[in-house]
């Protein structure tokens, strides 16, 4: 039977535990004390004493409410006072700090330390007081410079513009510009129209909103949200920018409220701020099809419509905000994805705007929950269609045309509808072979983006691959040509990476794919048409022999890799597919050997796999992509955030980052080009599959680098989360054995590390995988243990009442498996030497625990050998009546044995160290011969 321990005993433990400077399991003794304790004026020594760990461990909060509880029992308590002072004054409190020290000194005036600190802080708050009238005069002449028409001086502006908006940055800062009639100040700035002062404007106010609802809610009271809008329109790239940027962190504060240590005082002021988001998002769709808008800004509002709509997440139920936007502004969205560049009265638009709009339209659809919400959205795509196509002349149709293009791109269901709506098709066909180039190629990449969608495939193939091959053949245009061969490319490649299903004659698809890398290569093509190439690529590569050819073409990739960085970003997910295809990062199954002697016997068709699709050829043009500098161009494209980085695209650049780190030598130059940092927001966010496979990389890498050098930094806490999603439940073996090999080499780096894999809940995870039948899981759960078994959390778990865990590791130390043994009893020799009560509990989790300890210390394993002899000493140490089991066994020979052999130095130490607390205990006589 284990001894009751008292509360008296426990704060004895806590005072010693203190005094050593073990400050954390100081505060783990005080706390448990108090679960003891009824008595009033125990308790409030116990509060005044976890404050004082609380100080040490630097959680001012919970050291200020502790000491509160102390002072509340004892109003004379100085302890309890003087502490409370230390934390008021680290949250900055500093006013009320002062009282509990006066209140210190009028109780012992003579407290030399007392008067010291007080003495301290008077001088902190003159210093903070003179600090705030300081910047209540800079903030005035900051604005008196940026306002003045008569200041000339440049440098002298700019410098009070950076000022402001580093002022801004901090929360007194903000709060002080806000309280000095600052918004008003900004408000004139942005109405001179002059660029410098509106971003100086536009950057101070983010930092006035940011985090602060009721803020936000001012200012945008004061601006008006059709000031902001306007200048988002604005010609002035940057400035659009920086407006978008103000409005994002407008709806991120009016959405999450409060994100500060104020969440009180501000839902006091504001409970409900859907209405002002409303408005803000009415007049970012009535931007849209603005004529006097400029093109970047109609992206930058597409852009923040894509952020700020639809649900972050399907466990939100309430999708109100998205049918509110379809209802408002579908038809103004169209109005952009159905633009035609270069037609009369067209409206300004970029590179991206289309595909910007193809994306919002695809996120709205996505986050639709029902077939009646479905319905909706189909009939006001068909009445638009409708009502560019019906009765129009020929500049409608194209409209129309346009807008099926869009459709497809983004929510293709609907594109199909639209697609089948009576002479949509026709018109495609008979525009094909139109002589005007802007109509033709509306018309051709019509007909290439319904190529692919299932419905109408076989219908294209039937009758416009013979069209596709006249004007690949005839039309004088490059860019109609290289859209016309994009085209026969997608029809070209119907049967996927099956080898016996090509669709051209033999050594055709070598001629398409040599004549794209012509295109891609010859830079006196634009950039737009250019895309073409890739996407041409982006279906030829499902062939072998082009994949071979393009790795080779080193010109080739470094061209696709620059066309990443341009103003066209629709050619992303083109340039993803075609590395997923070199890389054979798409899912593949292996046949299962009895189906394919079934369907031979049906005589069913059978999938074969290309000869150079075999390991070795994609080992190779691995590398060859390396070398040419595909990490790079990866980091750089997930490093620009743009709505053509859809999720699915993201999905693709996680199975090419997991081919590229699948042999370990490569892992270095993945991680030296960009490769670790961009692999962290991959993992955690975009499809489930995409965030796994990028989860998988970074268990890769931590498996096989140094952590702390591939993840550099507070970097390498945000690889956590992403690896303790390997041990999920639906994840595959090989997942869940590379996530436990990952988080051991974390685990063992430092306790901020294991105390952020205990905050995402990996323990639990951990201890399942201990019971796995699969050995290799077995052992990495069990070493992963060992490595978290450093945290005083950790520990206390083996002690639980009811719990097998201190059990499984002493039977496994005991299993035949040598890794598994090795293991085990290392996490032993750790929890016996960190936290003594187990060593009491050990005889009693098994009744094989002495036969267990006596193999280890007998193994020809010189290692486990250690281990054993060190869990002995710690036990010997722990207390007399476990020594005294120890001794009474064969335990007593076998140590005598080990004590002098000199083979083995740590061993034999052990060993006498475990005989000399024996000799103290009385349980033998000590021995003459030994020291």
């Amino acid at each position: 039977m284990e001894e009751t321990v008292t509360a008296g005993q426990l704060r004895e433990r806590g005072n010693a535990l203190f005094q050593a400077g073990d400050h954390a399991a100081a505060l783990a003794a005080y706390t448990q004390a108090l679960s003891l304790c009824q008595a009033e004026p125990e308790r409030a020594v116990l509060h005044r004493n976890r404050a004082a760990c609380y100080l040490k461990l630097e959680d001012y909060a919970k050291a200020e409410a502790d000491a509160s509880k102390a002072i509340e029992a004892d109003g004379r308590d100085m302890k309890a006072l003087f502490r409370r002072s230390q934390a008021l004054q680290k949250l900055g409190r500093l006013d009320q700090a002062v009282s509990d020290l006066q209140r210190c000194v009028s109780l012992e005036p003579k407290n030399k330390a007392f008067q010291e600190a007080l003495r301290a802080l008077g001088s902190t708050m003159h210093e903070k007081m003179k600090t705030m009238s300081c910047t209540d005069s800079k903030v005035e002449q900051m604005f008196q410079i940026l306002l003045d028409p008569q200041e000339k001086d440049v440098d002298k502006k700019q410098k009070a513009a950076q000022n402001l908006i580093v002022l801004a940055r901090e929360e007194a800062g903000a709060e002080k510009i806000f309280q000095s009639d600052g918004v008003r100040l900004l408000t004139q700035l942005l109405d001179t129209a002059k660029a410098d002062l509106m971003l100086a404007a536009l950057r101070t106010l983010v930092g006035l909103c940011s985090g602060h609802r009721s803020r936000s809610m001012a200012i945008l009271t004061e601006l008006g949200s059709s000031r902001l809008s306007a200048v988002l329109g604005v010609e002035h790239e940057q400035v659009s920018l920086a407006a978008c940027n103000l409005l994002h962190v407008m709806f991120d504060s009016l959405k999450e409220g409060m994100q500060k240590d104020f969440r009180g005082k501000e839902d006091a002021l504001v409970l409900d701020s859907s209405k002002e988001q409303k408005v803000l998002i009415k007049d970012l769709l009535e931007l849209l099809p603005l004529e006097g808008a400029s093109a970047h800004g109609r992206d930058n509002a597409l852009n923040l419509l894509i952020k700020v709509v639809p649900r972050k997440s399907p466990k939100d139920i309430n999708n109100s905000m998205t049918l509110w936007v379809i209802d408002q502004g579908l038809k103004k969205i169209l109005e952009v994805g159905s633009t035609v560049c270069g037609a009369p009265g067209s409206l300004p638009v970029t590179e991206n705007s289309r595909m910007s709009a193809s994306v919002l339209l695809s996120k709205l659809y996505d986050d639709l929950k029902c077939d009646a919400e479905r319905e909706n959205f189909h009939h006001l795509c068909e009445d638009y269609v409708r009502s560019w196509f019906e009765g129009q002349e020929l500049a409608g149709k194209l409209r129309a045309i346009q807008t099926v293009s869009c459709l497809l791109q983004g929510p293709s269901e609907a594109g199909n509808r639209v697609l089948e709506l009576e002479g949509i098709m026709d018109s495609i066909l008979s525009l094909c072979a139109s002589v005007r180039e802007a109509h033709q190629l509306v018309a051709v990449e019509a007909l290439i983006h319904a190529a692919d969608k299932a419905k109408r495939a076989s219908f294209i193939t039937a009758n416009g691959v013979s069209l596709l091959k006249e004007i690949y053949k005839h039309s004088e245009r490059d860019s109609i040509r290289i859209r016309a061969l994009v085209g026969l490319c997608k029809l070209g490649s119907a049967g996927g990476t099956d080898f016996s299903m090509k669709q051209f004659a033999e050594g055709s698809t070598m001629k398409l794919a040599k004549q794209c890398r012509k295109w891609l290569c010859n830079e006196a093509i634009d950039a737009g048409t250019r895309r073409w190439a890739v996407e041409g690529l982006a279906y030829l590569t499902f062939d072998a022999d082009v994949k071979e050819e393009f790795v080779e073409d080193k010109a080739a990739m470094q061209a696709m890799f620059q066309l990443t960085k341009s103003e066209d970003r629709s050619v992303l997910y083109a340039v993803a597919s075609t590395l997923v295809n070199c890389t054979n990062s798409y899912d593949h199954e292996e046949p299962d050997p009895q189906m394919l002697e079934l369907a031979k016997y049906a005589k069913q068709h059978i999938p074969e796999q290309h000869p150079k699709d075999k390991p070795d050829f994609v080992k190779r043009r691995v590398r060859k992509l390396l070398t040419a500098g595909v990490v790079s161009a990866l980091a750089c494209v997930v490093k620009s955030e743009n709505p053509a980085l859809t999720n699915s695209c993201r999905e693709l650049i996680s199975r090419v980052f997991l081919a590229l780190v699948a042999e370990a030598e490569d892992r270095g130059c993945v991680v030296a080009q960009g490769g670790g940092k961009a692999l962290i927001p991959l993992s955690l966010e975009g499809t489930e599959v995409g965030q796994t496979k990028a989860a998988q990389a970074l268990a890769k890498i931590t498996i096989t680098s140094n952590p702390e050098m591939a993840f550099p930094g507070e970097r390498i806490y945000e690889v956590v989360r992403p690896l303790v999603s390997l041990l999920h439940l639906q994840r595959s073996g090989l997942e869940n054995f590379e996530g436990l090999m990952a988080l051991t080499n974390l685990a063992g780096i430092s306790e901020r590390l294991r105390q952020k894999i205990l905050k995402e809940r990996a323990v639990p995870m951990i201890e399942g995988y201990m019971f796995e039948e699969h050995e290799l899981i077995r052992l990495a759960a069990t070493e992963c243990m060992c490595n978290m078994a450093m945290s005083k959390e950790v520990q206390e778990l083996f002690l639980d009442e009811g719990s097998d865990r201190l059990k499984l590791m002493v039977l496994y130390s005991g299993e035949e498996d040598e890794k598994l043994r090795r293991a085990a009893s290392g996490t032993l020799a750790m929890l016996t030497a960190l936290h003594p009560p187990i060593c009491k509990r050990i005889p009693r989790v098994t009744v094989h625990w002495l036969e267990i300890l006596q193999a280890l210390l007998l193994s020809p394993s010189a290692e486990l050998q250690h281990r054993g002899a060190v869990v002995v000493m710690n036990m010997m140490a722990a207390a007399r009546e476990v020594a005294e089991q120890l001794i009474a066994s064969e335990m007593l020979e076998i140590l005598s044995v080990l004590a002098k052999d000199e083979d083995k130095p740590r061993v034999a130490q052990a060993a006498r160290e475990s005989l000399a607390r024996a000799v103290e205990y009385g349980l033998i006589e000590p021995n003459p011969h030994q020291q």
